[in-house]
């Protein structure tokens, strides 16, 4: 059984803090693959849009939305490595992502 909806877990303290079940679940590769892809996409489209923002306005790179995304690129290739190795041995991926939203000043 696996869930790619979120649920919620609220927990109360003095930071405003949530966590977020965002990913949670068994995936065969095919599923896996869909989902990490998707996700790495979106995340790099959004800081190749920012960087992209930046050099139109400013005239320069968004250095922290460039770095970030050799980081997801690296990522992805990571987690895609890690699908093609489960394929061929034919084994599930247990995949599990939580996002933390903590609301500070």
């Amino acid at each position: 059984m696996h869930a790619i909806y979120p649920k919620t877990k609220t927990i109360q303290n003095m930071n405003n803090s949530q966590k977020i079940t965002f990913i949670e679940g068994t995936f065969n590769d095919d599923e896996a693959k869909e989902i990490l892809i998707n996700v790495f996409t979106q995340k790099i489209n959004f800081h190749q849009m920012k960087n992209f923002s930046s050099q139109e306005r400013f005239g320069k790179v968004d250095a922290a939305a460039a770095k970030r995304i050799i980081e997801l690129k690296k990522g992805m290739e990571q987690a895609m490595g890690i699908i093609d190795e489960a394929k061929r041995n034919k084994q599930k991926l247990n995949i599990s992502s939580e996002i933390n939203i903590t609301v500070s000043n």
